[in-house]
């Protein structure tokens, strides 16, 4: 989470940012249940965030196959506890039944993953800065300017800086080999930022204290 704390210019050793990196790990085992449901994976080697997840909140294995329950669980928890959207899982679902059609692809998929969602995160903070101090009561504001940002990336050919540039067109030959829209981008990167705003705020509270 050291990119969420330079976001907001946190000590890295003393960062807390249990809510960011619960919101991720949910997100990834709702991604390992998704493909462990559709390849029939039996070994929970292969995925494990879903391990982790199981053991933590006792999931039993839903008719002898495993990411049936843990997807549901899983999807469940990010809808409740973060208000994520029916269309979130479906272009989940939608990219991972196109992309991981044998076990051989897991590994390359999720590296693809975890790539795409550094380099974005990373991204979308060097390029809005200053805007991600605006009031957490202003959240619709927000959205909009991270909707705003995530089109031009999606669709801006040159950037003036050179690292900029590099990790735009990065993240926007990820978004085209994953399949993922602009709205899926902006849903994922204004959760995480949320969260960073209210883990910086608690941080500052209990530093008062």
């Amino acid at each position: 989470m050291g990119i969420i704390a330079r976001l907001f210019n946190k000590d890295k050793q003393e960062a807390s940012a249990k809510g960011v990196e619960d919101f991720m790990s949910l997100t990834r085992v709702y991604f390992q249940s998704v493909i462990a449901a559709n390849l029939g994976i039996t070994n929970i080697r292969f995925i494990p965030d879903v391990a982790n997840f199981k053991r933590l909140f006792k999931i039993p294995t839903q008719g002898g196959r495993l990411g049936l329950a843990e997807k549901t669980a899983a999807r469940k928890m990010l809808m409740q506890d973060y208000g994520i959207s029916e269309g979130f899982f479906k272009e989940i679902d939608t990219s991972v039944k196109k992309h991981c059609r044998t076990q051989n692809d897991i590994q390359s998929y999720l590296y693809l993953y975890q790539g795409f969602s550094n380099d974005l995160v990373m991204l979308m903070g060097t390029l809005m800065q200053w805007k991600f101090r605006i009031p957490s009561v202003f959240k619709g504001a927000l959205r909009g300017m991270i909707q705003k940002t995530m089109h031009d990336v999606c669709t801006k050919t040159v950037w003036k800086k050179d690292d900029v540039h590099k990790t735009a067109m990065a993240v926007r030959q990820y978004k085209e080999r994953l399949g993922y829209s602009e709205a899926w981008m902006s849903e994922y990167v204004y959760n995480i930022i949320m969260l960073a705003k209210k883990e910086s705020k608690r941080k500052a509270g209990d530093e008062k204290k």
